[in-house]
């Protein structure tokens, strides 16, 4: 029997979103529930000839521990927030490498530049790939970015290039990183939603208009946009919003100021929701809104669009490899009020997305293409592809 391939998932995972989360967690908060990795491990979990090791630091536990579920081993190594930073996450390379001298994995999983996985997975001795959550270099183009995120920016300019394989969404993060990096080479692999988002038994809610908006509260994904838009449209049309989000009371009050008391009346906040809490929300609305001015592949985005909720969205990054104007929502040009206004009316006006309701061939197509298990056959192809480059480097 041949062994199974042992992989090390660096340096972050949503482990206090685990249906079983240990006692040693209780007091950590929930962090972004990065659903996508949860989804490829369930996966990867029902596959012998994997064994999957998920390495993450957190601060607040006595001490570094780990166990075992459903054939995937976690290990909570404990850290310093300050120094993981100050270290230029030297700190996390060193726990990490004593970590893998035990475990002698065949393969390095990086996930994302957000905590630097991509820097430390190129300090380990271990073959490696990375995955790209987040396109910095092309974020810092189009919106202010804060202090951690240029930081993690200028990291990504020296990690990128240096990585032997990179795994990312859409045809425009593969095209932006392949002009960016000629000589990097890019895997595609669609990050999948939930299987709770295929099975949302939808009963739209046209009276009053309920919408629904999913990411964070912040410039970047437009919600001063959003609140400015479904102002006007509040005027001739009795609507409600939600919004998913979590929570930042520093930004709420300008958004505020810009709108109407009438309004902000609509508007009802959701923080900090289970994915299968986040799927429930989605049977109501009719659509879901994003004018958002930067961003990757949202999975807001991809999990209403195999919800079969009409999406009216912007044109940018990987939104349209997911919405088809006309077919499952409208897409407005970035940065435009005028054109995020009329997408609404577009949509509104439209004899299916203004009932909430997608054709059933387009649903069909759009899940497939998104569906978890594809997710799983396009990283165990990379998992291949990278090990593939590490023996002909050896020659």
């Amino acid at each position: 029997m041949n062994k199974a391939l042992t992989v090390a998932w660096i340096n972050d995972f949503p482990v206090e979103w685990l249906p079983v989360v240990p006692a040693q967690l209780a007091r950590s908060p929930k962090r972004h529930p990065a659903t996508w990795a949860m989804v490829l491990l369930e996966e990867f979990q029902k596959d012998p000839s994997l064994k999957i090791h998920v390495i993450v630091l957190r601060h607040r536990i006595d001490r570094s521990f780990s166990f075992e579920q459903n054939n995937a081993v976690f290990h909570v190594l404990k850290a310093t927030p300050w120094a993981r930073v100050a270290s230029v996450f030297w700190l996390d390379t060193l726990r990490i490498r004593r970590l893998c001298q035990r475990i002698q994995p065949d393969l390095v999983h990086a996930w994302g530049m957000e905590k630097a996985g991509g820097l430390v997975a190129h300090r380990l001795p271990y073959p490696y790939l990375l995955t790209i959550q987040g396109l910095y270099g092309w974020y810092r183009e189009n919106t202010p970015l804060r202090g951690y995120d240029r930081f993690i920016e200028r990291l990504d300019r020296y990690a990128l290039p240096r990585a032997p394989l990179v795994t990312t969404e859409s045809r425009f993060a593969v095209q932006f990183l392949k002009q960016r990096y000629p000589r990097l080479r890019v895997h595609q692999a669609e990050h999948a939603p939930n299987q709770a988002f295929f099975r949302v038994q939808r009963q739209p809610q046209t009276r009053p208009l309920r919408l629904i908006s999913i990411g964070g509260l912040e410039h970047r994904k437009g919600t001063d946009l959003l609140f400015l838009a479904l102002d006007r449209l509040s005027a001739t049309r009795d609507l409600k919003l939600t919004i998913i989000s979590g929570p930042n009371p520093a930004y709420l009050p300008a958004l505020k100021a810009m709108v109407s008391p009438q309004f902000v009346g609509r508007v009802e906040f959701k923080h900090h929701l289970l994915p299968h809490e986040v799927a429930r929300e989605l049977a109501q609305p009719a659509m879901l809104l994003l004018p958002t001015r930067a961003d990757t592949s949202p999975n807001a985005v991809k999990e209403a669009a195999v919800a079969g909720v009409p999406v009216v969205a912007t044109n940018v990054g990987g939104i349209p490899d997911y919405i088809t104007s006309g077919k499952n929502g409208f897409l407005a040009p970035p940065n435009s009020l005028e054109g995020f206004v009329q997408a609404l009316h577009d949509a509104c006006a439209h004899p299916l997305f203004s009932e909430g309701k997608v054709e059933a061939t387009v649903l069909g197509a759009v899940r497939d293409y998104l569906s978890p298990e594809r997710m799983a056959v396009n990283f165990r192809q990379a998992y291949d592809a990278a090990l593939g480059l590490q023996r002909l480097a050896a020659r």
